[in-house]
């Protein structure tokens, strides 16, 4: 077997062994996310608006300490290889995970929650492998299969996170997280292979500046990085509060945490079924074209999420969710990587990753403040109105995307 069809082997086997690891790694994060709302009410005598505001605290901790970490781990990465990074989240983050389920006060929530933020960052440094591995006409429709692992994951998460915390405990679900965690580096670290190949270290006399610089097209990647902001923070601005609405929507009457989980999860279901198709669509047909369309579907389903008065409608709306962030997500990813050399390929997702952060953060005390100023169909509203003033920028300063996207060259 020659090099060539080696390396297209690699990147296919390691595409499979990946999306089963974002697998579970979706599935142990998505049991916990939709009901820390609820595990931080459990942790004292708070009201309403005090509730929202340490969710809105508790989730934004996370991602402040990840927008700073993950510039420098992307670093490592180009100089030491990606797999080397799923080993250290994976297990960093089962031990932080692990240690939550033993948590007695909010604070103690947050510190914990800003140690997971140190090691976060499974799925993009599994995107970033895949994406240096695969040929640039696939990366499309390869990137777009890898994210149906993590939603997949999360599409079961939530469903037996709910279940665990109403026969158990919520607490029960971090020790059931950490498990999966751990199973996770155990799988990479024995299957994941990479011919890494370092990026060259500059000469000593060469005048330091950022990498990003050496980026062809630096306008167009802002932008995206901009993008994957206001993507997450919209997303992000509604976890907080999602297992609060639909407690409130049922009365506090009834398997809530089930509910919740059912409701978490149906996104993911459309998300399995859409994102593969996009990724090719956009392949080749244009992904800014899906992307834009995706803002679009986006602002339009979130809208009247703020409107509706049974968890049933809210469920309908949720499922439709699903379809913009097959959208979104991977073909942000697939644009950054078919304008990104290989050489700065971590570096790129690393700073996605940073700014996937910055918006996680910025979203979570968002959605905590206006659900607490306002109500919880405010939080809708506002993530409604990001989406549309994403679609403006990208359509105004970068309208090469509405057009087909040649491949960068590898180099």
């Amino acid at each position: 077997m020659d090099e060539a069809e080696e390396d297209h082997d690699l990147w296919r086997r390691n595409l499979h062994i990946l999306w089963f690891c974002s697998f579970i790694v979706g599935m142990a994060f998505s049991e916990i996310m939709p009901f820390l709302s609820l595990y931080v009410s459990g942790l004292g005598h708070y009201t309403k608006a005090q509730v929202t505001m340490y969710s809105g605290l508790v989730y934004a901790a996370d991602f402040f300490v990840g927008a700073i970490a993950a510039p420098l781990w992307g670093m490592v990465a180009d100089r030491k290889g990606r797999k080397l990074m799923l080993l250290r989240t994976s297990l960093g983050i089962a031990v932080a995970m692990g240690l939550m389920g033993l948590a007695t006060n909010v604070w103690q929530l947050v510190a914990l929650r800003s140690l997971q933020g140190v090691f976060a960052g499974y799925i993009p440094n599994a995107q970033a492998l895949i994406a240096a591995q695969t040929p640039r006409k696939y990366s499309g429709a390869a990137l777009g299969t890898l994210t149906t692992g993590g939603t997949s994951g999360n599409l079961l998460g939530p469903i037996i996170g709910g279940v665990l915390a109403q026969i158990f405990s919520i607490r029960m679900t971090f020790f059931v997280t950490a498990t999966l965690l751990l199973i996770t580096f155990i799988l990479s670290w024995v299957l994941v292979k990479e011919n890494f190949k370092p990026a060259p270290r500059p000469a000593k006399n060469a005048k330091r500046q950022n990498r990003l610089v050496a980026v062809p097209n630096l306008k167009l990647i802002v932008i995206l990085l901009c993008s994957t902001m206001f993507v997450q923070f919209g997303n992000t601005s509604i976890s907080p509060i999602i297992s609060l609405y639909v407690k409130e929507l049922m009365h506090n009457v009834g398997p809530i945490t089930v509910v919740a989980g059912i409701l978490a999860a149906l996104p993911g279901i459309s998300n399995i079924i859409a994102a593969p198709r996009l990724g090719r669509y956009g392949d080749h047909h244009g992904s800014g074209r899906v992307l834009l369309f995706g803002y679009i579907f986006a602002t339009v389903m979130y809208f009247p999420q703020g409107f509706v008065t049974s968890v049933w409608m809210l469920g309908i709306l949720r499922f439709m969710i699903g379809i913009s962030d097959g959208a979104l997500f991977p073909e942000i990813q697939t644009l950054l990587t078919k304008n990104t050399p290989v050489t700065l390929t971590s570096t790129v997702f690393s700073w996605n990753q940073s700014f996937q952060s910055i918006g996680n953060m910025l979203g979570a005390l968002l959605g905590g403040w206006l659900a607490g100023i306002f109500n919880y169909n405010a939080v809708f509203f506002s993530t409604a109105f990001l989406m549309l003033i994403n679609l403006a920028l990208l359509w105004w300063f970068a309208p090469e995307i509405r057009h087909r996207q040649p491949a960068t060259p590898t180099n």
